[in-house]
């Protein structure tokens, strides 16, 4: 059974008494806890002092800053593509016939006119000349009719069929002189000679399948989609002459070529979201093959005096991007920012900044804004815009 109120009263009361006598009345009892109560408040007080003294400052932090630049930088979009000849030619003949010679090497360069392949021409000389010796006749008989006409001796019917079959033989000449032509298969563009089809010897006709293909390599096009989600955008900056179409083929160390948008479809691919484009590039040394994959970006417009910082100096907090901005003093400013596009090793930045000002580069996840930084140039190859046109990487 658990003890009751008067119980622990009395219980109490005891153990103060006994306590009296040990110390030798209430008075002394009372002088001893109030020196024990001034000790610990003594001891807290210290404690307490102590825990608040004043930090030494931490040495500066040395970090890696670059200047916020500004230069001209394309507004672009990035795609994959495909190269395309810019002409098709299937050679065929147009006369029946024995090939008996082939003029040229697979795979060879070949110019407008070049002869590709002979047919034998012996049936088509055979009748050429005999058109020429019916218009020889045809001739002579319209110039006996003349004659006749001029004496009047002569209906005029006969001089309508003289004329009339003069004319028939002229025409007959240049046919067979059309058809003579054909045996000499010439090359009707600039461009390369594909596999051959046919050999020497074989029979060949209008209805023959082609005999050879013939591509087109300078200038090529440069085939790309661009998503419905970006076709605002680039109908916006349709007919802006800076828009450029950039092509750049991948392991190779050609430089991306510059050249115009040519074609944009008229409507979206169902089930795709794409729009079809194309982009027609000078490439007078044949460095791009059709149907060759290749790396597409569609620049829209430049943006005059952009500001520019190394990407690495751009965060991504709680509250968005930013980046630690170095002020005279050598404390650090957090910033928030908007940034744009990647430029190489660049990026954009629209707003939160100013040109000239020094941002840090490295190790940000040290820093906190007004700690104080020694601050050393970052390298000047990795904040510099590059001269000419690098690489397309749009991994």
């Amino acid at each position: 059974m658990p003890p009751t109120i008067t119980q622990v009263n009395e219980a109490a009361r005891e153990m103060v008494g006994d306590l009296e006598q040990r110390v030798g009345g209430k008075r002394r009892l009372r002088i001893v806890i109030g020196v024990v109560g001034l000790v610990v408040i003594l001891l807290l007080l210290r404690s307490f002092v102590a825990h608040h003294k004043t930090q030494p400052a931490p040495p500066p932090r040395n970090v890696e800053v670059a200047k916020v630049t500004t230069a001209d930088v394309p507004l672009y979009l990035d795609e994959i593509g495909t190269t395309a000849p810019f002409e098709t030619v299937d050679i065929k003949a147009q006369v029946n016939g024995q090939i008996i010679s082939r003029e040229f090497k697979d795979g060879a360069d070949v110019k407008k006119g070049d002869l590709l392949f002979r047919i034998d021409p012996r049936p088509y000389e055979a009748a050429l000349a005999s058109a020429q010796a019916d218009r020889a006749l045809a001739e002579a008989n319209l110039k006996r009719e003349a004659e006749l006409v001029a004496k009047n001796v002569t209906a005029r019917q006969e001089w309508d069929t003289a004329q009339a079959n003069a004319m028939k033989a002229q025409a007959a000449v240049a046919a067979a002189q059309v058809n003579l032509d054909f045996c000499y298969i010439k090359s009707p563009i600039d461009g390369r000679v594909g596999l051959r089809n046919v050999d020497v010897g074989n029979l060949v006709g209008p209805g023959s399948p082609a005999l050879v293909t013939v591509q087109g390599f300078d200038p090529i096009y440069t085939d790309f989609t661009v998503a419905e989600p970006d076709l605002a955008i680039v109908r916006q900056y349709l007919g802006n002459p800076k828009m450029k179409v950039v092509t750049d083929a991948e392991n190779d160390n050609i430089p991306p070529r510059e050249g115009d948008l040519y074609f944009i479809d008229n409507a979206v691919q169902p089930g795709v979201g794409t729009v079809k484009a194309r982009g027609i590039t000078a490439n007078p040394d044949h460095a791009l093959w059709p149907a060759q994959f290749v790396r597409v970006r569609l620049i829209l417009d430049v943006l005059s005096n952009a500001k520019l910082v190394p990407s690495s100096a751009v965060q991504i907090g709680q509250r968005g991007p930013y980046v630690f901005v170095v002020k005279p003093d050598s404390t650090l400013e957090l910033r928030q920012v908007k940034p744009g596009q990647q430029q190489g090793d660049l990026t954009v930045i629209k707003d939160g900044i100013q040109p000239d000002e020094m941002v840090v580069t490295s190790g940000q996840l040290q820093l906190a804004p007004g700690a104080r930084v020694n601050a050393k140039p970052m390298e000047q190859s990795a904040t510099s815009p590059s001269p000419s046109p690098a690489k397309i990487d749009n991994h």
